[in-house]
């Protein structure tokens, strides 16, 4: 019989076991932040049904979705439900899902609700480098019931500084606009329909990506038909910066006496407002000055977002694009409820951060969560092995012996291809001693030490090597 080849579908990321350590440790770091700042848990399902999913979504999305068929399984539940099969779908994100866990349990959560949520979701995407079908997402969402404090918006910036700055990946701006000073603005120069100005701001928020000639050309081009008087406003205003905290705040006095035209629209006004007092609150939280600035250019392209909106790029590895998005939206779960939810929330796209992390080398091959190595000398001794072995986990040292024998220098050829730091030899001549050697594969050496004074000696190794890295 032919072998079928060993292979893995385009679009998802499969690592070796050192490499899926390091992944691991960064979704815990970001797990371990959020919950330093009070968010709470959840898991959703894979699964969910498809008119749920697809409530909000446009054609384009609904392209990338898979939809799961049905089995004989469902059948049953086919009948419970008058002959009508329920259609099935992967979720594509962690935000609709979201909506609808939140509309069916808003009876027993406390609001406002603050939840984290660190899962994969599933994505039709054209296979590509760096693009994926399957990846994880870390999301933080906080939802209110009726209203929202704009102060919610100011601690956004404070997670993610703090986040980033655990991951230890190099400098970073978290970029920050409010899409109510963009429509105000938009409004000025008399584009005052909805949806083209939602359809401008989805060009500019591609400024970036692909240029200013890029987005001039198609905002005067036939499916916006704009004059070139108001595409050369809207471009020099969403150029502007700031480059520090008192810089920002002396950017929103500007654009606010600037534009006298605007002084009386109201979305100029309150984006202006909302986006002076998330700024004086970011430092009050904790964030360093250098960490965060005003980019007028930054829209996000979901036209679900109503206010604040947030980017962050790794300042010397601008290539990578943003590591960390998110804003404001007015209500998350209308499809669902009569209830108006608010909120506000980031999400950080976990698996493609790895990859282009892992590909400008600016994170390494994680050490192995095994510790030490017990060497096998002498098969009749494998009781001593193993008892030696309950002894450091009981300590809690992640221990693993070999339990069949073979040459020793085969036994630490395997410790070092596995990651394995601490080998540990018990032969005659060490129990006749009341001894173990410990060989340190890093470092290349060894020494003697009483099996009374083991794990206390281990214990000081471990934490030394975790001290240099």
């Amino acid at each position: 019989m032919a072998l079928t080849q060993a292979r893995t579908m385009p679009g998802v990321m499969e690592l070796l076991p050192l490499d899926q350590i390091a992944f691991a440790d960064m979704l815990d770091t970001i797990r371990r932040n959020y919950e330093r700042f009070g968010f709470l848990p959840i898991e959703t399902p894979a699964i969910e049904l498809s008119d749920i999913l697809l409530t909000k979504s446009g054609g384009e999305t609904e392209r990338q979705v898979y939809f799961v068929q049905s089995t004989g399984a469902l059948d049953a539940v086919a009948k419970s439900e008058d002959e009508k099969r329920p259609e099935l779908a992967l979720r594509f994100d962690l935000t609709v899902p979201l909506a609808r866990y939140v509309a069916e349990h808003e009876h027993d959560l406390s609001f406002p609700f603050r939840r984290y949520q660190v899962q994969r979701v599933y994505r039709g995407e054209r296979a590509q480098r760096g693009r994926f079908r399957e990846f994880y997402q870390a999301d933080i969402d906080v939802i209110g019931k009726d209203a929202l404090s704009i102060r919610y918006d100011a601690e956004i910036p404070a997670v993610i500084y703090s986040v980033f700055r655990d991951l230890a990946i190099g400098p970073f701006t978290i970029w920050l606009n409010n899409r109510k000073i963009m429509r105000g603005f938009f409004e000025g120069l008399g584009v005052v329909d909805g949806e083209q100005q939602a359809q401008i701001l989805r060009e500019v928020d591609k400024l970036d990506k692909r240029g200013i000639a890029y987005v001039q050309d198609v905002l005067v081009g036939e499916g916006f038909n704009l004059s070139n008087h108001v595409v050369s406003e809207i471009l020099g205003f969403v150029q502007l910066r700031s480059t520090s905290h008192m810089d920002a705040l002396d950017l929103l006095h500007t654009i606010e006496k600037g534009n006298p035209s605007h002084r009386g629209i109201a979305n100029f006004v309150q984006g202006i407002a909302e986006l002076r007092e998330v700024l004086e609150l970011i430092k009050a939280f904790g964030v360093p000055e250098t960490h965060y600035a005003i980019n007028l250019s930054i829209a996000r392209g979901l036209d679900y977002y109503t206010g604040t909106v947030y980017e962050t790029m790794l300042n010397e590895h601008p290539q990578i694009g943003s590591i960390c998005s998110g804003g404001r939206y007015e209500n998350l779960a209308s499809n669902y409820t009569k209830s108006k939810l608010p909120g506000v929330g980031i999400s950080i796209g976990a698996t493609r951060l790895f990859w282009q992390l892992r590909e400008a080398k600016l994170i390494g091959t994680a050490q192995s969560t095994v510790k030490v190595l017990v060497t096998n000398m002498d098969e009749m001794r494998l009781q001593d092995y193993l008892e030696l072995a309950t002894q450091l986990r009981a300590a809690g040292i992640p221990t693993e012996v070999v339990l069949e024998g073979g040459k020793l220098a085969k036994q630490f050829k395997y410790a070092d291809r596995a990651g394995i730091r601490f080998v540990l030899v018990l032969g005659s001549d060490e129990i006749a001693k009341g001894v173990v050697t410990v060989k340190d594969m890093r470092k290349e050496d060894q020494f003697e030490v009483s099996r009374a004074e083991l794990v206390k000696t281990l214990r000081v190794e471990l934490e030394q090597a975790q001290v240099m890295g």
